[in-house]
């Protein structure tokens, strides 16, 4: 049996919000998302990736639209020394320095050290007015992640 989840992350991969910002954000997405079988705050040491599980389909240069899987897995390699402190990448592609966090990833995907997570929500997702509330109660705009697993 699969597991789909929605998955929500701050902007900012450094971000973590408050005990009670995060509690109420819970509480705020079980109200959003009242089929889900689980609403969950996660918080990481660290900055973590957040990856989209079987939805992976590839990922682009923000820079010059370039398919980047050829030299991604390197650089998410070389961030992880780091613990992904640093997610400054060269694209070889043009040229360009990008983030790891802003590459255009046909699945949306995230680094953070903090995970909103609602499991089986029988949704498709959030509209941009709830996405924008529950980033205010958070403290941070957020990006969804849908995954499947």
């Amino acid at each position: 049996m699969s597991d789909n989840y929605l998955r929500y992350v701050p902007s900012d991969p450094r971000f973590q919000p408050t005990r009670d910002a995060a509690a109420a954000a819970e509480a705020l997405l079980r109200s959003l998302l009242p089929q889900a079988r689980t609403v969950a705050s996660i918080f990481y040491e660290q900055v973590e990736f957040v990856d989209a599980g079987a939805n992976w389909s590839g990922v682009h240069c923000p820079e010059c639209g370039a398919d980047t899987e050829d030299w991604w897995r390197d650089a998410m390699s070389e961030a992880w020394k780091s613990h992904f402190a640093a997610l400054a990448a060269h694209a070889p592609c043009c040229g360009a320095t990008v983030s790891l966090n802003e590459l255009k990833y046909v699945w949306p995907v995230a680094f953070g050290r903090f995970v909103l997570e609602a499991a089986n929500p029988f949704s498709k997702g959030l509209s941009a007015p709830q996405l924008e509330e529950l980033g205010a109660v958070l403290g941070s705009p957020v990006r969804e992640i849908p995954v499947h697993l």
